[in-house]
């Protein structure tokens, strides 16, 4: 163990320490607090993050005179499959435990995956491995010789991008609730812990619509003129403090977008049915969701050279 050179073993030792330090961090300072890196806390580190990274590829790949020989080497294994291939089955095995148990905010533990030091820490590892490995193939890449060097660049720096803005951004993003009623502009909302926030755009609802599907009665049962929904929407008037009067209609899964909240058709009153007064509203706002997409777009960018590569050698 430890001798060179390093096999999955000491990658999978490597894994194990993490979790086993997450544990530790766990007991004794409790779950991550996502909310102590909003913005510019997660700008900042993000800014660090990219840094260290470039400091454990330099570190690795480079002769320099404070870096012993034993120091250099953990350094470089970072960056091989070695340590990439532990790290996703620990992170595999995470995020089917995530999937397999309930999850709910100040949950503990298994119920809470998203805040649990485990889960983070391996998440940031693999983040790093992906880091360092993109940085080894751009220091070796010929761009008018290996085109599958670049589809390999699109892939590890597509799902870096999106795994360190993703998990950064979750601190910014914002999801509320609000209550409409009609000729009444509502400008508050209510959190996801249930406290009432001002918003920077007011709702009006003008008109609530509701479409059914027509039921028949069944034998010896009277028609009491209800259907179940088939649709249910909002007519809406947005008003902004930057001055915008916009008038549209939210409906289920085709929200409107203004000034970086999306808003989504949420619920009704049920009691009231097609003559619910009011309307509730789901708002969304993600402003790190769009580097998001840039780096799946990438990946999926990558996932396409490869495929016309790979048309092409059987060709």
């Amino acid at each position: 163990m430890w001798t060179k050179p390093w096999t999955f073993k000491e990658g999978f030792l490597i894994g194990g320490g993490l979790i086993f330090a997450g544990l530790m961090l766990e007991l004794s300072v409790g779950p991550v607090v996502w909310d102590a890196f909003a913005w510019p806390a997660n700008g900042i580190v993000l800014v660090g993050f990219l840094a260290l990274v470039a400091l454990i590829f330099i570190l690795g790949n480079y002769q320099l005179s404070i870096v012993n020989y034993q120091l250099k080497y953990a350094f470089r294994f970072i960056g091989t499959y070695h340590a990439a291939i532990p790290a996703l089955v620990y992170a595999v095995v995470l995020t089917v435990v995530m999937g397999v148990t309930r999850q709910q905010v100040n949950g503990t533990w298994l119920n809470n995956m998203l805040s649990f030091w485990p889960f983070v820490l391996i998440y940031v590892y693999i983040a790093v491995i992906l880091g360092v490995i993109t940085l080894k193939r751009l220091r070796l890449l010929r761009w008018y010789r290996h085109i599958q060097d670049f589809a390999f660049l699109l892939n590890h720096l597509g799902l870096f991008l999106a795994l360190t803005t993703a998990t950064l951004g979750n601190a910014d993003m914002q999801r509320v609730k609000m209550i409409c009623g009609v000729g009444e502009p509502e400008w508050r909302a209510l959190t996801q812990e249930g406290a009432v926030k001002e918003m920077p755009i007011a709702i009006e609802l003008k008109r609530f619509i509701m479409e059914t599907y027509d039921e028949r009665p069944r034998v010896g049962e009277q028609s009491l003129g209800i259907g179940s929904p088939k649709r249910f929407a909002s007519e809406i008037q947005i008003l902004t403090k930057t001055g915008k009067n916009i008038e549209t209609t939210v409906d289920v899964n085709k929200p409107y977008e203004v000034d970086g909240w999306k808003i989504y058709q949420y619920g009704y009153d049920t009691q009231m049915g097609a003559q619910s007064q009011i309307s509730i509203l789901e708002l969304v706002s993600d402003p790190w969701l769009p580097f998001v997409y840039t780096g799946i777009y990438m990946m999926l960018a990558g996932a396409v050279c490869m495929f016309v590569i790979g048309g092409r050698k059987r060709v």
